[in-house]
């Protein structure tokens, strides 16, 4: 099999970024991530790189040029990277899967956790500008936004699943069997 693209979909702090690390560490995979955009954006005009803004950048880029802004350019990236294994977090879209559904071995997995767990990881990980201040309660209605309302639909559409409420060594055996198994086709 050529080149294998795997996209990362998820609810927040389900595990995506550790999955994309593992994969990056073990298999030498590249990786592109949906929200490397919109941070380059805010980062060159000086605003801080919150959930809130990379929402905000998100909304005004798709709505003045395409739902599919976001997807077409990391459809092209990922084509383009010279690597046996290349993964794409951030799916988040009907429009993204769209895209990349056109890619050759292109896969898309769904990766979720109890919200607890997550909601504890995102604390500790404090990934946006204030994430460790939050509440579990606003963890949660953080999952209503527009960025994360489709998320749930695209997971549907997922051919391999991961069940990330174990331990790390758990996530990495079952990344494994799914590699595994792609390479034997």
């Amino acid at each position: 099999m050529n080149k294998i693209i795997f996209g990362l979909v998820g609810t927040l702090a389900s595990g995506k970024e550790e999955t994309k690390k593992y994969l990056v560490s073990k298999y030498n995979a590249q990786d592109c991530r949906f929200s490397t955009i919109l941070r380059e954006v805010l980062n060159r005009a000086a605003i801080p790189v919150s959930r809130e803004n990379l929402q905000k950048i998100s909304t005004v880029l798709r709505s003045n040029f395409g739902e599919d802004l976001l997807a077409k350019a990391i459809a092209v990236d990922a084509s383009k990277l010279n690597a046996d294994i290349v993964v794409i977090d951030g799916v988040r879209r009907p429009t993204d899967i769209e895209h990349l559904n056109k890619l050759p071995n292109f896969f898309l997995i769904k990766i979720d956790a109890d919200p607890r767990v997550r909601y504890d990881r995102s604390v500790i990980r404090n990934e946006n500008e204030g994430d460790d201040k939050k509440t579990f309660e606003e963890f949660i209605n953080d999952h209503e936004s527009e960025a994360d309302s489709l998320i749930p639909v695209v997971m549907k559409e997922a051919k391999y699943s991961i069940d990330n409420n174990g331990t790390k060594e758990d996530l990495y055996k079952q990344i494994d069997n799914i590699v595994e198994e792609l390479l034997q086709k």
